[in-house]
């Protein structure tokens, strides 16, 4: 089949979609993928194509210091920041729109299509329009629970809730849905989406993973730097760990601001570099507050990512999280927001390392990209028949 799939993420930095596209064009569908700012001769391989359709940049900061070190203060920047918080919600949602308007002759010209993918509910409307002129099957990829993040911003109940009304009628529409959990897969079925399938964010496993130290030398997050990961309590655990290294690697949000104390940082790598290089430290951060639904039903792709790398993690104590880490012995679980529970968690995986690094290394059997694309394929089977 000829498959669309539309983002408003930038694909080159998307893993997921580019794993999904590339397993799709493996059992023998021709992908074609409309993202978000894709660098100029971006490949992704044989029989996926890419198109970019651009987005405007977000509300401009109130600082222009170092994103990660100490904030300004005083009642200028105290104001700005209120104006930003006021303005986000409306903002965020005119961004969104204004890409799909201009995302919508780009689909027009480049279709049609037998399948339109759309990945996550800023595609939807946009990929559901178009799969009913083109009598295509339509599918909904969701990678998080759309209307239950944490989003920066003064608070939008009403949105929310109008939000979900909204999915749930336009997903209705799609032939299957997927999304990244269980936890998620249950929330989608209780609001009425009948037909919910779960392809993890796991990563493909590796071919050769060299034994594991007798001990870690230090904590590795790697990932977005920004709001919503916990970062201040890494920080305040780091203080008790020292001198037990604490590290930080990713790229950081615009705006955000955070003192590092006795944090180091190293310079973002690629996915691939990212397994030497938590090897070297031996304990992956898994960190997310407790502040939203959809925190709690999430399974970061660090997660599996220490799992591809085989190093144990600390992880945050959240629903979803606590029933695959401890399933597998993955690691150690701590209280968001806790430093004392994270130092502790941090000190017992160290006291045990040798039982995580065996479970970790264990769950690789389960835990891999090739058992979860064999998912989507499947699917994608059942629709080409």
């Amino acid at each position: 089949m000829r498959v669309l799939m539309i983002a408003q993420s930038p694909i080159a930095g998307d893993s997921r979609i580019l794993r999904e596209a590339t397993a799709l064009v493996a059992a023998g569908h021709e992908v074609h993928v409309i993202g978000r700012d894709v660098p100029d001769g971006f490949e992704v391989g044989p029989g996926v194509t890419v198109e970019s359709v651009s987005r405007s940049a977000g509300l401009r900061g109130t600082n222009g210091g170092p994103a990660v070190g100490h904030g300004r203060n005083g009642p200028k920047v105290l104001i700005q920041r209120f104006g930003r918080w006021l303005l986000l919600p409306e903002h965020r949602n005119r961004t969104e729109k204004q890409w799909r308007t201009a995302a919508a002759p780009v689909v027009a010209a480049a279709g049609p299509f037998d399948v339109v993918h759309a990945h996550d509910f800023n595609t939807l409307e946009l990929a559901a329009a178009y799969a009913e002129e083109w009598s295509a099957a339509l599918v909904y990829d969701t990678h998080e629970l759309w209307f239950d993040r944490a989003l920066p911003g003064r608070p939008t109940p009403l949105w929310r809730a109008r939000g979900r009304r909204f999915e749930v009628s336009l997903a209705s529409k799609a032939r299957f849905v997927i999304t990244v959990s269980d936890g998620i897969a249950r929330r989608l079925h209780e609001r009425g989406l009948a037909d919910v399938r779960v392809v993890r964010n796991t990563f493909p496993r590796a071919d050769d993973v060299p034994p594991a130290p007798d001990r870690p030398e230090g904590l590795l997050y790697a990932g977005r730097v920004g709001a919503g990961r916990d970062l201040p309590t890494v920080v305040a655990a780091a203080r008790q760990l020292a001198p037990f290294r604490t590290v930080l690697m990713g790229s950081v949000d615009p705006n955000y601001r955070l003192d590092l104390g006795p944090v180091e940082t190293v310079a973002e790598r690629s996915i691939d570099e990212v397994d030497d290089t938590l090897r070297s430290y031996g304990i992956s951060l898994v960190t997310l507050t407790n502040t939203c639904e959809n925190h709690r039903l999430a399974l970061p792709n660090k997660l599996f990512h220490a799992v591809r790398a085989g190093v144990p993690v600390v992880a945050a104590d959240l629903p979803e999280m606590r029933a695959v880490v401890t399933q597998y012995k993955l690691g150690t679980l701590y209280t968001s927001g806790d430093s004392a529970s994270l130092t502790a968690a941090v000190r017992e995986l160290i006291d045990n390392y040798t039982t995580y690094t065996d479970g970790i290394r264990s769950a690789a059997a389960d835990l891999n990209w090739e058992a979860d694309s064999a998912t989507l394929v499947a699917a994608y089977s059942e629709l080409a028949r």
